[in-house]
């Protein structure tokens, strides 16, 4: 059996894991590692994004200009603010080579609640 101490703290961290985050998640994909790296690079060293995770090559299958298209393209996972995000997904748009650059927003829900405190304080 828990012990009221125990209780209470591990209903302080869920309740603090589960809190409305400011913290956003912005999805792209770039054509090459070296310009998701040259993306990511400005997004950090503008104070847009704490970090920015790449991957891949990932395979893409889509309808462009009513074909179907499959490519390799690297995956990034920005980690950014809801008072940064429109400006860091501007910034992807005008980095970006694509005609249309994925930039996509996600709400960041929860989590460690120390991590999301270091996203916020990264981002300016």
């Amino acid at each position: 059996m828990l012990t009221a101490r125990c209780q209470l703290a591990l209903f302080a961290e869920t309740n603090d894991c589960r809190r409305m985050a400011d913290e956003k998640l912005v999805i792209s994909t770039a054509g090459s590692r070296e310009e998701a790296a040259r993306i990511a690079t400005a997004l950090i060293e503008g104070r847009l994004a704490a970090c920015v995770n790449i991957a891949g090559p990932i395979d893409s299958i889509y309808r462009w200009q009513g074909k179907i298209e499959r490519a390799q393209e690297f995956l990034m996972l920005v980690k950014t603010t809801s008072r940064q995000s429109a400006e860091t997904m501007q910034r992807i748009r005008q980095l970006h080579s694509y005609a249309v650059a994925e930039a996509i927003e996600v709400s960041i829900d929860g989590g460690n609640a120390e991590y999301l405190r270091w996203i916020s304080d990264s981002v300016r």
